[in-house]
């Protein structure tokens, strides 16, 4: 693999790499009967056709795309947590709503600190 290639994908991966879904691994583990390591490998695991679908959604229909598609997967999850706990569930929608602001609020705040 080429070195900008390697840097790049590697760049990706941490991105990937979250305090939200670290948040949300252990929540669901929380709730649930299974190990944290279980839920993220085997999570990780279905995340990948997940991830490019919602990458392809990207490239076809923009952010707005992207983020209709990730609040779609955000409130389903809730909607299968609900089945593990209603606190799981109400915690997974707040923390969607969050999300939703902060990407708005984002390019705001770093358009006033870098002109």
């Amino acid at each position: 693999m080429e070195k900008g290639l390697l840097f790049t994908v590697t760049a990706f991966s941490l991105f990937i790499i979250c305090p939200r879904m670290a948040g949300m691994a252990h929540l669901i583990s929380r709730f649930s009967d299974y190990s944290l390591m279980k839920i993220a490998i085997l999570g990780t695991i279905t995340a990948i056709p997940l991830t490019i679908l919602m990458v392809w959604i990207f490239s076809k229909f923009g952010i707005t795309g992207a983020l209709i598609f990730c609040i779609l997967t955000d409130f389903l999850s809730a909607f299968m947590m609900k089945e593990i706990s209603l606190k799981a569930s109400i915690e997974t929608i707040v923390i969607a709503v969050f999300v939703l602001i902060a990407v708005k609020i984002a390019p705001l705040i770093s358009g006033s600190i870098i002109k």
